[in-house]
């Protein structure tokens, strides 16, 4: 059952003879952060552009995985008081739609930073106004199932519905699915974490009915639990709680008497990390974390101040997928880029996000403090392959660097790049791998991104 390699990505049925189902300028695969921010720019540029997504809305990981927090917008510090916002660009056009319909929080402490919750719903809706109002042809329950490639110059996909299979040609391909879906069915090279072992997953949930004021009197203002809920969480756990994740952060939402939880570890029921690119691994992570929620739900309403009432009032779509695969780019994020806080002509993106990595009973966060790294712009760049370029998490980064580059603001902004070297790609009939990054960072300046050096 959990035997990845029994599963083939090459797309053995012929594509001939299929119908031909759209021909645009731009494809985007994925309408999460990164592939909305993607198509929306392309199609503002006057481009014809369609984005497929396999559910039927638009969020990925923020709003089928439930990760509900905009992480990464602000700088982190042990001395500043007040959050500094390091990324604007289109992470900000979109967190201040939400925030015009009341659908995200403002700054709630993160350890040695700040980040924003959002609500779901208003997520979803925002995209698809964005999406509409651009002229972005939009179409969703659809999946990539294969490539068109003449030699190594990408010219399309093959997709399924329940309607069927068909084509869909296009000059460029963002390939915004998170787990680089348009690279691996291409057969380029790519690696799974860190020698196969990938960040746990996590069943978000969020808790109703709540006592504000109360739980806040306890658990204080840090999103990240405190000492003694901790010491809580392992005396409840020593008489056989299923609680195996001892550091938990719950948020406020946008609603009233409402928190969102991230606090489930989703570890194989033998201990193995879980590989959610296999189904099968996937469906015990959704088992497992459905189960776990309870779990902690009910450890909350014994133990917490404020939660005695509480109810859950959802989980996540699907369990919150923190890593599948890395692409092979032209350039890399390396640790020490982002551990010596390094500068690039070529950046496309700030990061001061922490380190976060998810594995055993706590999460290890590796603080940046008081300064931020950037992307380089060819870590969108698939090192094989023409007309391809990808966006979000699946992006070029050794296992450490990308547990801080994998974050909602920052994958905005990666679509927002990979959206600016489309069209100059398009425009002067420019490969991406030659692509001057400095040029895709001015035009990103241009648009409203804080990339100018201080």
């Amino acid at each position: 059952m959990t035997n990845i390699s029994v599963w083939s990505l090459s797309d053995t049925a012929p594509d001939q003879g299929l119908d031909v189902l759209a021909e645009v300028d731009v494809l985007v695969v994925g309408a999460g952060a990164a592939g909305v921010a993607a198509a929306v720019v392309a199609a503002e540029a006057g481009k014809s552009v369609l984005i497929v997504e396999k559910y039927g809305f638009a969020g990925g990981a923020a709003v089928a995985g439930m990760s509900g927090t905009i992480c990464g917008l602000y700088q982190a510090s042990e001395t500043e008081r007040a959050p500094r916002q390091i990324v604007t660009g289109f992470t900000e056009r979109f967190r201040h739609e939400l925030s015009t319909r009341g659908g995200v929080t403002g700054p709630q402490v993160y350890g040695k930073t700040w980040t924003v919750a959002h609500d779901p719903l208003v997520w979803r809706e925002v995209a698809d106004d964005l999406l509409e109002r651009a002229g972005v042809s939009v179409l969703f329950h659809t999946a990539v199932t294969g490539v068109l490639l003449d030699g190594d110059a990408h010219c399309g996909v093959v997709v399924e519905s329940n309607a069927g299979r068909a084509v869909i040609l296009a000059a460029r391909t963002i390939d915004a699915s998170g787990d680089a879906a348009v690279v691996a069915r291409a057969g380029y090279r790519y690696s799974f974490g860190d020698a196969g072992a990938i960040q746990n997953p996590t069943m978000f949930f969020r808790l109703g009915n709540v006592d504000l004021a109360r739980f806040r009197e306890f658990y204080g203002e840090d999103t990240i639990c405190p000492p003694y809920v901790t010491e809580e969480i392992v005396r409840a756990r020593a008489t056989g709680a299923d609680l195996p994740r001892e550091k938990i952060w719950i948020f406020a939402t946008t609603r009233p008497g409402e928190l969102m939880v991230n606090a489930t570890r989703l570890a194989g029921r033998d201990g193995r990390m879980l590989n959610v690119i296999d189904p099968a691994d996937f469906t015990e992570a959704e088992i497992l974390g459905r189960r776990q929620v309870r779990s902690y739900a009910r450890f909350l309403t014994a133990r917490i101040p404020g939660c005695e009432s509480a109810f859950v009032v959802d989980t996540g779509v699907e369990a919150g997928i923190r890593q599948t695969r890395t692409i092979a780019g032209i350039d890399r994020l390396s640790n020490e880029d982002v551990l010596a806080a390094r500068k690039r002509a070529d950046g496309i993106c700030r990061v001061s996000w922490p380190i976060e990595l998810h594995a055993g009973d706590r999460p290890k966060l590796t603080w940046l403090l008081d300064d931020y790294y950037e992307v380089p712009y060819g870590t969108l760049v698939p090192e094989r392959g023409e007309n391809i370029i990808v966006a979000g998490r699946c992006l070029s980064a050794e296992h450490e660097a990308l547990a801080s580059a994998r974050v909602t603001a920052q994958c905005f902004e990666y679509g927002h790049a990979a959206a600016v070297a489309t069209l100059l790609s398009l425009d002067k009939s420019i490969a991406y791998r030659d692509l001057d990054g400095v040029g895709v960072r001015a035009a990103m300046a241009a648009n409203g991104s804080a990339l100018s050096l201080p």
